[in-house]
């Protein structure tokens, strides 16, 4: 681990394994930290987040290049040593890596463009000699959960933008797969971040992940997680009164409308849930809502398309679709297929699981009160229903806890803007997968999916106090009354 720039061990030696979902390997084993390890990096960072405050701008941008630059010449292997503890295919966390170069660089010269205001006061009676201006600061200490599903990607939205905003971080990487982010952390600790400015946990979610909730020490927790893990992490730091920015889970629904292109549709289901991520991404189309005029033309394409996915060895160039991230997870996939199954859903494709691999999956005909339809479940599964209505629709897409993003497919400008206008998302897509992140996009949820926006014009202000300042009689110009 990481703790006042030096890599320990955990103070009683405990550690925890880190394997290759697709073999079952032991890649490697880090620290389980204690009570004791997670005190001793509070109050470092409580002494790190006062070096970054005195940090200026510059600095900090030339600390998140120096760190991009590393990243992006070892980008190849930290890509293999992801998709080797992630599962993702080779070509998705080589794609990921280069995202997270490109956010670090665009925090970077975020950095230098944290503008306050300037405020004439002579709109209101009686204030007309007094001027006002405000500042951006930091909050001092972000503490960043990162999940397993895009580890360093993710990282950089909560890493890179607290760093650029001034603050010092305590990054809770995933238990699963922290070696990339540990191999990160070296880069900006050769960078030439100030003592103590970055900080790594590693340890199981419930002993780092609530004790840095509930720390005095942290001013702000950014998760990116479950809603479950979201309402406890929200409930510990309501006992201080921190910043919470939650990104959590999603039910995403694609409504494909009669006039729709079924082939592009069919292809954006495809690479937006079964062929990206393994399934594992929060965003990723959930429930897919047919017309059903075209619901058996559709279902055809999809399977078939389906049917010729790859599943394998995610550090082979062809594999489309890797291992889940362990075991569990898989099977959790796999008693949901089996449920709806039981319930009368067709399986099209797929349906088998072998250790954590989960054949990419096509339901149809699912009733309504299946859990695949109602809860977020997290592999490459895609349930199909149809409707009668746009307002049907759009009435099912909205009955869910959850509002993160959605999609719809329609050749009519008007429908897709009124669809737009009804979901109850964070995002909606038009055309195309719901399973989009632009990093210069704002990108969140309502409901339980989450508040807050990361992007990177939106973080910063996150990351940052807005302080006034006010200069008493300062100007004379103005007569006055």
């Amino acid at each position: 681990m990481l703790i006042d720039s030096r890599w320990v061990e955990a103070s009683d030696g405990a550690t925890l394994p880190v394997q290759d979902p697709a073999t079952g390997e032991t890649l490697d084993t880090v620290p389980r930290a204690t009570e004791q390890d997670i005190r001793q990096a509070l109050q470092a960072a409580r002494t790190g987040a006062q070096r970054m405050r005195a940090l200026p701008a510059h600095e900090r941008a030339a600390i998140l290049l120096r760190a991009a630059a590393s990243m992006e010449a070892e980008g190849e292997e930290l890509a293999r040593l992801l998709a080797r503890e992630n599962g993702k295919p080779i070509r998705q966390t080589r794609e990921e890596v280069s995202a997270a170069v490109r956010i670090f660089r665009g925090f970077a010269e975020e950095s230098r463009r944290l503008f306050g205001r300037s405020m004439s006061l002579d709109m209101v009676p009686g204030m007309e000699r007094h001027f006002a201006f405000t500042l951006r600061q930091p909050v001092g200490v972000v503490a960043a959960i990162v999940p397993f599903n895009y580890p360093v990607e993710l990282y950089a939205h909560k890493g890179a933008a607290a760093l650029a905003a001034g603050n010092a971080v305590i990054l809770k990487p995933p238990s699963d797969c922290p070696l990339a982010l540990l191999r990160i952390a070296g880069y900006l600790e050769e960078a030439g971040l100030p003592r103590a400015a970055h900080q790594v946990i590693t340890g199981p979610g419930a002993t780092v992940g609530e004790a840095l909730a509930a720390a005095p020490e942290v001013q702000l927790i950014s998760l990116t997680g479950s809603a479950a893990a979201g309402v406890r992490i929200a409930t510990l730091a309501a006992q201080s009164l921190k910043k919470v920015h939650l990104e959590l889970g999603g039910n995403d629904a694609t409504i494909v409308c009669a006039d729709a292109d079924l082939d592009k549709a069919a292809e954006a289901v495809v690479l937006g849930r079964l062929a990206r991520g393994n399934g594992q991404i929060c965003c990723a189309v959930k429930r897919v809502l047919v017309a059903s005029e075209v619901y058996d033309e559709f279902t055809d394409l999809l399977a078939a398309r389906t049917g010729s996915l790859k599943l394998g060895n995610p550090l082979e160039e062809d594999t489309d679709v890797g291992p889940l991230i362990n075991e569990q997870a898989a099977r959790r996939v796999e008693e949901d297929i089996q449920e709806a199954a039981r319930q009368g859903a067709t399986i099209r494709a797929g349906g088998s699981r072998s250790g954590c691999f989960v054949a990419p999956t096509v339901l149809t005909a699912v009733p309504p009160h299946a859990r695949l339809l109602r809860e977020e479940s997290f592999g490459p599964v895609a349930p199909v229903v149809s409707f009668g209505t746009l307002e049907r629709a759009v009435a099912m897409a909205n009955d869910s806890p959850y509002g993160l993003q959605a999609a719809v497919f329609t050749h009519d400008l008007s429908t897709a803007l009124d669809v737009a206008h009804r979901l109850e998302v964070g995002g909606v897509i038009v055309n195309w997968s719901s399973a989009v992140r632009v990093e210069n996009l704002p990108f969140g949820g309502l409901k339980m999916s989450g508040h807050g926006r990361e992007s990177i014009h939106d973080t910063l202000l996150e990351m940052t106090e807005q302080k006034t300042v006010l200069l008493y009689e300062a100007l004379s110009v103005f007569r006055g009354s």
